[in-house]
């Protein structure tokens, strides 16, 4: 008999809850054990609700009961989340999480207190929701250096910029959509300025590069600029727009970053729609491989959380070796690393304006929107980011030019 507790009854914790109770047969078989809840954590009281019958406000209850071997946290946050969670793996209880905030911050610190107990701190939820990509990261794709990491990480933006681009929307009325639909939170911040996914990217390229990559180095910027007019643009191209995490390794160094892409049909990332995720991982022998499925939600995130727990009875008393030093990993600045950019020029003479986009940049192709008579747009070709930016700052003093409006990195 494996005895767990569970830390949380919210979305995720009551989610792994049903999914033991409901699965219970196919978990057992699985884990080779049968497996019992013995103990949930959290500070309300559920009348009604069976959880009742193991709930518990204390987690002293948990640290302290020798029988629990396997301890679930899906509190949310890092306190007290890591306090309890360092406790219980110092005491000698796995623990399998879906936090990722936590795992971004204290990752690399709980897998070592992991390994020196020889016990297991695993978290496949904490990206990619439902999605089985930290375990292929950790235990299949070992014979390859990877190149880069690219994704959808994020199901509340995708489902946003999929909605604006489907129904021509602006960007407040999606987001009200995605709140009312349960998508998005009352505060969104953490989803639309792009934390959570530069969290994720955080934990996909430590986990990449066998060191810390500090979230608080990852340049991030969110879809909250975004705006219908861009879509349009997108659409006259034939691409779509995607807040995409990318992770980045060459022989002059590593670069991670979030930021809005516009894509076109050629990735394999554009038909990645709604609340969905993808991320394509290439190696230096493998090539690209994708990730695919439901990025987020109670069942799937939940689920995934169930297959760690199981994985953790498996390996009782052995630890799962995860290649996570502590020692931080020097990201690249942002300004070396090279793409392309479309930008939003805005005029006050086409021709001239045009002519000046020509000198500069060499032979571009011109986008431009009907309804729009002040304004066109332009794909850059691929330069490192400063120089990118030197040339548009020369263009702004060139006759014909108003402004320029925006700019968004494209796969060209």
């Amino acid at each position: 008999m494996a005895k767990i507790a569970i830390m949380g009854y919210g979305t995720v914790g009551s989610g792994v809850y049903e999914v033991i109770k409901v699965n219970q047969n196919i978990v057992n078989t699985k884990a080779k054990e049968d497996i019992e809840i013995q103990y949930v954590l959290d500070s309300r009281d559920f009348p009604g609700d069976p959880v009742e019958e193991v709930l518990t406000h204390d987690f002293n209850d948990i640290l302290n009961d020798d029988e629990v071997s396997v301890v679930v946290e899906v509190m949310g946050g890092v306190k007290p989340a890591y306090e309890f969670t360092k406790a219980l793996l110092l005491k000698g209880k796995s623990v399998c999480t879906s936090n990722k905030e936590l795992v971004a911050a204290h990752g690399a610190e709980l897998i070592k207190i992991a390994e020196e107990k020889n016990i297991n701190y695993l978290f496949e939820a904490s990206v990619g929701g439902g999605i089985p990509i930290l375990r292929p990261l950790i235990s299949s794709i070992t014979a390859d250096k990877i190149q880069e990491i690219k994704g959808v990480l994020n199901g509340t933006t995708n489902y946003m910029l999929t909605k604006m681009s489907k129904e021509g929307l602006e960007y407040d009325d999606v987001l009200k959509d995605a709140q009312n639909k349960g998508y998005a939170e009352r505060n969104p911040t953490a989803d639309v300025e792009g934390y959570d996914a530069c969290r994720k990217i955080s934990i996909l390229m430590s986990l990449a590069l066998e060191a810390q990559v500090d979230y608080n180095d990852v340049m991030t910027e969110g879809i909250t600029n975004i705006t219908k007019t861009d879509i349009d643009y997108a659409k006259a191209m034939g691409k779509v727009i995607k807040l995409l995490g990318v992770g980045k390794t060459t022989k002059e160094g590593s670069w991670a970053f979030v930021a809005p892409f516009m894509i076109g049909e050629d990735s394999p990332l554009y038909m990645v729609n709604d609340v969905f995720n993808g991320i394509c991982v290439t190696g230096n022998m493998l090539g690209q491989v994708m990730f695919y499925g439901r990025g987020a939600g109670k069942e799937a995130t939940a689920a995934a959380v169930v297959s760690d727990v199981v994985d953790a009875i498996k390996h009782k008393n052995t630890h799962v070796i995860i290649n996570w030093a502590e020692e931080k990993q020097e990201l690249m600045p942002m300004d070396s690393f090279k793409t392309s950019r479309f930008v939003r020029v805005e005029s006050y003479d086409k021709p001239k304006a045009k002519k000046a986009v020509s000198d500069i940049f060499g032979d571009v192709k011109f986008t431009e929107l009907p309804e729009l008579e002040d304004e066109f747009g332009f794909i850059t070709p691929k330069a490192a980011e400063f120089e990118t930016d030197r040339l548009l700052s020369s263009l702004l003093s060139c006759e014909g030019i108003e402004n320029i409006l925006g700019t968004l990195i494209t796969e060209e």
